[in-house]
C-alpha cells in the first residue's frame, strides 16, 4: 500500500482517496477468514471489437471490490450475502440454501438471481465448493460508486472465481458474457495489452506511462450503459472487415509507444473515427461536446459511464466546462488508473 496524494481541497467532486488495510475488518467487528480483491477496469482502447481479436489496452483502476467470508460450525449450513456501496450502505442481502444455492428469501431481485447463477456455476466448474457443515457470511464492499461502471461484475466474478477455485474466465464466460478484459483487469498490477483470440484470453503487463498524463481526465457521463445491450448493437453488424481489427490493434500499440500529445490526440480521433463509422454512431464528442477543445474517447460500451479527455488548459478550466454540461466527477489521470505494482490494495473512491 501506499500514501495517497491528497485530492485538492476545492475539487468537490472526489469526497475523500483513502487506503484501508488490506485484510479488510468485517462491518460487524468481526475478522475475515478469507479475504479476496479485485481491481476495477476501464478499456482504453479496442472497445466492441475486443471480442472478435481486437488487441485492446486496458486498465486496472486503483479502486476495486473486495469480498470477506467468515465461516461458522452449523448442522444445517446456509450462506448469508451482503453487499455494500462505497458509503457502507447494504443494497444487497440474500441467503441461500448449499446443496442448491436456492434462494431462501421470497421474491428475488434480478441481482439476487444473477448472484444465485454464478454460485451455481463455480459448482458446476469446482463439486466441492462450498459443501462443508459450517455457516458462510460472505460481505462484499465496492471502492467506487456502484452506477460509475468500473466493474461491480467483474470483480464479483473474479473474488467468486479465487474464492471457489474455479476459473474466473470460465465463470464469466458462463454468466456474464463478454471479451474477458475486465477479469484480466482484476488479477493486473497495471496497463495491460489484451487480446482474445479462438484459443481464449491472452493478455501481458505493459508500460503505459504518458509523459502528458497530467492533462488526461477521465469524465463520468452521468449515466451507466448496458453492456449487453451495447454487444448486441454490435453482433448485429457483424462480420467486419479485418482491416478494421488491424487498425484499432496498431493504434493501441501506437498509443503504448507514443509520448508526443499532439499524436496521441491524433491516435484517439482516429480509434473514435474508426469505430463510428463501423457501428453507425455518432462519436460522444460529436454528439454532445462539439466545441470542447481538446479530444475525447469513449470507454467501454459507447454512450455511458466513463470517457477519456485530453486537455491542456489544466484541472480547473476543464473541469468548469463539464460542470457547465451538468457533468461533475472529472478525475486526473493519475488519481485514479493503477499504474506501478502495489497501489491499489482497496483505495476507496466517491
Amino acid at each position: 500500500m501506499r500514501n495517497l496524494e491528497q485530492p485538492e481541497k476545492d475539487n468537490p467532486l472526489l469526497k475523500y482517496l483513502v487506503e484501508q488495510d488490506q485484510d479488510g475488518p468485517r462491518l460487524d467487528g468481526q475478522s475475515s477468514d478469507d479475504f479476496y480483491f479485485g481491481q476495477g477496469k476501464l478499456l482504453l482502447t479496442g472497445e466492441y471489437f475486443v471480442l472478435d481479436g481486437a488487441k485492446a489496452i486496458a486498465l486496472p483502476t486503483r479502486v476495486g471490490q473486495s469480498m470477506s467470508v467468515h465461516y461458522s460450525p452449523s448442522f444445517n449450513p446456509i450462506l448469508v450475502w451482503k453487499s455494500f456501496d462505497v458509503e457502507g450502505r447494504l443494497w444487497l442481502e440474500a441467503k441461500f440454501e448449499f446443496w442448491h444455492f436456492d434462494c431462501i428469501d421470497e421474491n428475488p431481485s434480478q441481482e439476487v438471481l444473477f448472484l444465485q447463477k454464478i454460485l451455481r456455476q463455480a459448482r458446476k466448474q469446482n463439486s466441492h465448493f462450498l459443501r462443508d457443515g459450517v455457516d458462510v457470511v460472505v460481505e462484499t464492499r465496492l471502492g467506487f460508486p456502484l452506477e460509475w461502471g468500473l466493474g461491480s461484475s467483474s470483480t464479483l466474478i473474479y473474488n467468486i472465481a479465487q474464492w471457489a477455485y474455479v476459473s474466473p474466465f470460465e465463470l464469466q464466460f458462463n454468466t456474464y458474457g463478454g471479451s474477458g478484459y475486465d477479469i484480466a483487469c482484476a488479477q493486473s498490477e497495471g496497463p495491460i495489452m489484451y487480446e482474445k483470440d479462438s484459443e481464449g484470453p491472452h493478455w501481458s503487463p505493459v508500460l503505459f506511462e504518458p509523459s502528458f498524463n497530467q492533462n488526461l481526465y477521465f469524465v463520468y457521463l452521468g449515466q451507466k450503459k448496458d453492456s449487453r445491450e451495447a454487444i448486441n448493437h454490435y453482433s448485429e453488424k457483424r462480420p467486419y472487415s479485418k482491416d478494421v481489427f488491424k487498425s484499432l490493434s496498431y493504434i493501441s500499440k501506437s498509443m503504448l509507444e507514443c509520448q508526443d500529445f499532439d499524436e496521441f490526440e491524433l491516435l484517439v480521433k482516429d480509434h473514435e473515427k474508426i469505430v463510428s463509422e463501423n457501428l453507425g454512431m455518432k462519436t460522444v464528442k460529436e454528439d454532445r461536446f462539439s466545441d470542447f477543445w481538446g479530444e475525447i474517447k469513449s470507454l467501454g460500451a459507447w454512450g455511458g459511464d466513463f470517457v477519456l479527455v485530453t486537455s491542456q488548459k489544466g484541472f480547473d478550466e476543464t473541469r468548469s466546462y463539464f460542470q457547465s454540461k451538468n457533468l461533475d466527477v472529472v478525475i486526473p489521470y493519475s488519481e485514479l488508473i493503477l499504474t506501478h505494482p502495489g497501489e491499489g490494495n482497496n483505495d476507496q473512491l466517491h
